[in-house]
């Protein structure tokens, strides 16, 4: 970011004191300032069509400081059923945090006194998705499971390289930020403005995503749209359930880049679709599934995924055995740890490319360890896209992983393991050989909020499979 919306972010940021009076969290106030920006913005950007007259950022402005929380509010609930198909999504139960129209005036003061002609000229995305990382980077509001790291983010569209047509999909899109990445790394590579209009409207409608979290689901549908990647019927982000029949609403991908959400689906449940071969409570081993199953045959994927699904056994071994026989798992990247909120979840990245059969893909796959010997990442020493540099090196220039690479032994980060030595291993991934002498070495224990959030997740399943047996039995959930 440049130094202008350096300072913008920062001072919007910093409005958020303005609401902790009125005990609102860093999530609930980006929230907040979306609905407050999105209504500026429209005024800003000659995009006033998308609000009906009467409820736009004018109308909220001229009211006198005392009538300005009612009339706010019934605005937000007006939003929610009027106006463009992208209004309606953003303002669909939208409510407000704000208890006092003091408050409330601060914020609409602060908003308008921006230079937002400058603004406007530096890039309002950049703007937006600044306070976007500056709620991941709080680890209070938990956002950091919706947000990946951009420079891990704008490595993995370097290396997957979509091109221009290509069905592009996230299926657990957060705030889009693959989306925003692959949309602009194809107008680094293409003329667009040169295309002809039916090229054009292909172009716009590559993109595609469904996002489970409503509040989630607005702030993704908002940085696309400064992004100037608007969600409609064809394309853009979805408000829904991909491990459900939702993920219809999704078409077939040439390309699936994603970060599932981490731990167990709520209650311990399965996924309430059914064309699963493997059912599971695990939600990254069913994203994983949703992954392979969605690519066309030749489409490539990268998902970031934690440490337990490259070793969990019985049904994660299924899962895995059936991604390599369908797939091409050409490489994995071993992640840092550190570079999401909860601190201890050791992740990797899985490339993989889907066969044009169903059977005997993967003949061998390249880990790149760049976890051990590596500093211990955060607001000290911030992950930047330096750090990915020598693995992109030895991934090699093409997309699906079949440059000729170059196994550098025990001694170094990229090495080749075949099939069969992964079936010895009895098709576990989760493959280290390098000896880790830096202070993560002994892999530093999840947060309290990641245990606790584990344990619910298997205590809550526990009891499902209780009550169901005990239904069984003939005695009712209450009783137990």
């Amino acid at each position: 970011m440049n130094t202008l919306t350096t300072d913008i972010v920062a001072k919007l940021w910093n409005l958020c004191n303005v609401l902790r009076d009125d005990g609102v969290t860093y999530h609930q106030y980006v929230t907040e300032l979306t609905y407050l920006l999105f209504l500026k913005m429209a005024k800003e950007t000659s995009a006033q069509g998308k609000l009906p007259a009467g409820y736009r950022w004018d109308d909220l402005e001229r009211r006198s400081p005392p009538e300005r929380l009612e009339f706010y509010r019934q605005q937000l609930l007006y939003l929610g059923t009027h106006g463009a198909t992208i209004t309606q999504e953003i303002f669909a139960n939208a409510s407000s945090f704000i208890k006092k129209p003091t408050t409330l005036t601060s914020l609409v003061s602060a908003i308008d006194e921006i230079d937002w002609y400058s603004a406007k000229a530096e890039g309002l995305g950049d703007l937006y998705e600044g306070l976007l990382q500056k709620n991941a980077n709080e680890k209070k509001s938990g956002a950091g499971q919706y947000f990946t790291p951009r420079p891990l983010i704008d490595s993995i569209v370097h290396l997957v390289r979509p091109q221009l047509g290509e069905i592009i999909q996230d299926p657990a899109a957060g705030t889009g930020g693959f989306l925003i990445a692959s949309n602009h790394y194809i107008r680094e590579h293409t003329d667009i403005e040169s295309l002809r209009e039916k090229e054009y409207r292909l172009y716009r409608r590559q993109f595609h995503g469904m996002e489970l979290v409503q509040d989630t689901h607005r702030l993704g549908l908002m940085n696309l749209m400064l992004h100037d990647l608007d969600s409609d019927e064809n394309s853009g982000i979805r408000y829904g359930d991909t491990l459900s029949n939702d993920h219809q609403k999704l078409p077939a991908a040439d390309v699936i880049l994603t970060n599932p959400p981490f731990g167990t689906k709520k209650g311990g449940g399965l996924p309430t679709r059914d064309d699963f071969t493997w059912p599971t409570s695990n939600k990254q081993l069913a994203f994983l599934q949703h992954v392979y199953r969605a690519l066309k045959p030749g489409g490539r994927a990268a998902v970031v995924l934690p440490d337990n699904v490259l070793f969990e056994s019985n049904t994660g071994a299924d899962i895995r055995r059936d991604l390599m026989d369908k797939c091409d798992l050409h490489s994995i990247l071993r992640l840092p740890t550190g570079i999401f909120y909860a601190q201890g979840v050791k992740t990797n990245v899985l490339f993989f490319t889907r066969g044009q059969k169903d059977k005997g893909n993967t003949k061998g796959v390249w880990v790149y360890d760049l976890r051990a010997n590596m500093p211990a990442f955060g607001k000290r020493t911030p992950l930047t896209r330096e750090h990915f540099k020598e693995f992109e090196k030895a991934y090699g220039g093409k997309a699906d992983g079949s440059s000729k690479r170059t196994d550098t032994g025990a001694e170094g980060r990229f090495r080749h393991f075949t099939r069969e030595d992964i079936a010895a291993r009895g098709d576990s991934l989760d493959i280290s050989w390098l000896k880790d002498d830096s202070d993560t070495a002994a892999g530093h224990l999840p947060e309290p909020e990641v245990i606790a959030q584990e344990a619910i997740g298997e205590l809550e399943g526990a009891l499902t499979e209780l009550r169901g047996i005990l239904k069984e039995l003939g005695v009712e959930a209450e009783e137990a």
